[in-house]
């Protein structure tokens, strides 16, 4: 097939598909100035909303959760759904254990909720090791782990702190079809590299220059893919570059390894033993006045349950066929993990 036919492919398929906003996915790449004036605007218009009386605006309402009983905490949540869902188990665990919780989610990305988390409009959050740490720290190289968790402990400063990352990670990987991992026995990306001459590969057009995208690959695995194999497709990993990938348009893509697609489609993740894609561990973060020690008892517990494959399960309740509400299902997790109970 040429290569403008290709290109064009992953277009027409970018264009049926409707994107899920603002998803994790809209918070990795590096942010470019376009982001930056797109997340000015929005912050404006928050505010504009706000002072004409609008409600939609989740830090809208409340004078901030620092002040009085440290049993009173107001969780927030990131604009996408996995956001939600975890900020759902944290708030129903701490219920359980007697502290009196309340909700602001679909705040919207870090540049609005660290600074409200900061400013006490909310106690606590979820978030992600690997993308924190480059928020706070835009000179940080960690990729490892636990560096990663090292590094993210002194970004934080005195006015944030964070509990235990979960083993559950959301992050980057190089994803094959089932039949080209058999075809050419691959278990990792350095596998792949082996076969760069006859690989096409689909992810967002920032991926092509990002440090932990081809120019990553390249140099820590010698995964050379050519400019006219690279399929920009914009979905970010999401239902266009999954029917790329399965239907046979590209041979690799990046796909993020809580999508419940990887599963559905029986994908294989292509291990990263070189830590090309920083790690990316769910972790809460609080505002420190707020941290206890039983409330980071609470949280460490739920992070002790929070797996990938957990996370992939959660995913799959709101984003899938059923359509679970973020609550709903994060109310039965907690119930079915035992978290819906006192912790000694």
């Amino acid at each position: 097939m040429a290569t403008s036919q290709r290109r064009d492919i992953g277009r027409t398929v970018l264009k049926s598909t409707i994107t899920t906003p603002a998803r994790r996915r809209g918070l990795r790449p590096a942010l470019t100035a376009a982001r930056l004036l797109a997340t000015a605007v929005a912050l404006a218009a928050a505010m504009a909303l706000s002072a004409c009386g609008g409600n939609s605006n989740p830090l809208s309402s409340g004078n901030g959760s620092c002040k009085g009983d440290s049993n009173q905490l107001t969780v927030g949540s990131a604009n996408f759904p996995e956001s939600e869902t975890v900020a759902d188990v944290y708030a129903e665990a701490l219920r359980a254990n007697g502290f009196t919780v309340d909700t602001k989610l679909n705040i919207g990305s870090r540049e609005a909720y660290v600074p409200a988390l900061r400013e006490c409009s909310i106690s606590l959050v979820p978030d992600y090791t690997g993308n924190l740490l480059q928020y706070l720290d835009k000179s940080a190289t960690a990729t490892a782990g636990d560096e990663v968790t090292a590094a993210l402990t002194k970004a934080l400063g005195s006015d944030l702190a964070a509990g235990k990352p979960a083993p559950g990670e959301d992050s980057d990987a190089v994803v094959v079809t089932r039949a080209t991992a058999e075809k050419w026995n691959l278990k990792s990306i350095a596998d792949l590299a082996a076969h760069s001459a006859e690989v096409s590969f689909g992810a967002p057009a920032e991926f092509s220059e990002r440090p932990g995208g081809l120019p990553g690959l390249k140099k820590n695995y010698g995964l050379d893919i050519a400019a006219d194999k690279f399929v920009r497709i914009g979905d970010g990993g999401g239902p266009a570059t999954v029917r790329a990938l399965t239907s046979g348009q590209v041979t690799a893509a990046d796909i993020f390894t809580t999508s419940p697609a990887i599963k559905q489609n029986d994908l294989v993740v292509l291990a990263d033993p070189k830590h090309n894609f920083a790690a990316q561990n769910v972790v809460p973060i609080l505002n420190a006045k707020k941290k206890s020690e039983k409330a980071l008892r609470v949280l460490d517990a739920v992070s002790a349950k929070l797996t990938t494959s957990e996370l992939i399960s959660l995913n799959e309740a709101v984003s899938g066929s059923a359509k679970t509400e973020p609550a709903a299902a994060a109310k039965s997790w907690v119930q079915a993990q035992g978290l819906d109970k006192p912790i000694g």
